[in-house]
């Protein structure tokens, strides 16, 4: 397969956890015998900076007529600290979703047995969790009418039905694949909106009868999923709420360095980690890269590609349990490791594999 990739580094970390990424989809194009071409773009306060807009229109190009979008983080301290501000470098990453027609976000939710301990919750409560949250990602507060002054503010969430239905659809189809399991997070007591997705939500039910779905208020899924995580499969919500339930979903793996995400819809999907830029680290050689490698996996995935994700998958998996992680979730009696390394070492372990996979094939042939 013939791959144009779209590479985003952003701010903060992304460039360092950026390269880790290409770095992984090169050793697996070259392992699998795939072509793949970047083309680089500037977004978020590198971008401001520059041209003065957090996503210009050479980077929408850009982004439209690759493949894949392979994108870090975007966040500087110098816009969040400024409430004033006009423009700020994550209203590049809402506009990337919007242009794009991205209005679904896959964020998995996954533990390792070997950073259970890492968890802040219980390992007997945290272990075996696997969950998928699909959050929407183009309506709601974070794209309805809005207000500010010295005295006043607003935000509306607003939704229509047919950006209702056409999540809702993702999120039986992703239940269907797993445990068919379906959660509905909403607030239906308080919001107009809520109810109208729980509306839409119980009429589409009947179309999938082999999917278990149930309705669940969004303050209780939060306290559930802390509670119990292993009860969820596939979880689905609007914009707001998805964004701080997968947050939190970051707690039961231990660290948002080990979560990817894909957001997909009508144009260009668009892989990355769920954390932000992190600028406290910038240019450290600290920062964990498992999340942008894991994402790569999703990228392959997302293709079709299930071989291509799975060796990446198993060196993520093999660098753990070789203590071969940076200082966030490194035992605290084992020296940690640096971006770059953590890197490397995977790229290694990649590479190795799939050339020894393809001698005990060429054995097998003879």
């Amino acid at each position: 397969m013939d791959f144009k990739i779209a590479v985003l580094a952003g701010d903060g970390i992304g460039p360092e956890i950026s390269k880790v990424g290409v770095d992984v989809m090169n050793a697996v194009c070259n392992g699998f015998n795939h072509n793949v071409s970047y083309k680089y773009a500037i977004c978020g306060a590198d971008a401001i900076d520059k041209v003065g807009n957090p996503f210009p229109d050479d980077t929408f190009n850009i982004c439209k007529e690759a493949d894949a979008v392979l994108f870090s983080a975007v966040g500087d301290p110098k816009y969040d600290n400024n409430p004033t501000a006009k423009i700020r470098p994550e209203q590049g990453l809402l506009a990337m979703r919007k242009q794009l027609g991205l209005y679904a976000n896959i964020r998995p939710v996954q533990t390792f047995n070997c950073l259970l301990h890492k968890s802040p919750l219980r390992a007997d409560l945290v272990k075996d969790a696997d969950f998928i949250c699909i959050r929407e990602l183009t309506g709601g507060m974070y794209f309805g009418e809005k207000y500010q002054d010295n005295d006043k503010a607003y935000d509306t969430n607003y939704y229509t039905r047919p950006e209702i239905e056409r999540i809702l659809k993702v999120g039986f189809e992703y239940a269907g694949k797993r445990k068919k399991h379906l959660t509905v997070v909403d607030k239906a007591n308080v919001l107009a909106s809520s109810r109208l997705w729980r509306q839409i939500a119980q009429e589409m039910a009947p179309q999938y009868p082999d999917i278990v779905t149930d309705y669940m208020y969004v303050d209780n899924a939060a306290m559930r999923m802390i509670q119990e995580p292993t009860f969820f499969d596939v979880m689905v919500t609007e914009n707001t709420f998805g964004d701080i339930l997968t947050d939190e979903g970051s707690c039961i793996s231990g660290s948002m360095g080990l979560l990817p995400s894909a957001s997909v819809g009508s144009g260009t999907p668009v892989f990355e980690p769920i954390h932000g830029s992190w600028p406290q680290a910038k240019g450290k050689n600290i920062a964990n890269p498992l999340a942008q490698i894991l994402s790569v996996a999703m990228l392959f995935e997302h293709f079709g590609l299930e071989a291509e994700g799975n060796v990446i998958r198993e060196a993520v998996n093999a660098s753990l349990d070789a203590n071969i992680r940076t200082p966030d979730i490194q035992a605290d009696e084992l020296e940690a490791y640096s971006t770059t390394q953590v890197g490397k070492w995977i790229v290694d372990y990649i590479e190795i594999v799939i050339s020894q996979r393809a001698q005990s094939k060429s054995t097998l042939k003879d």
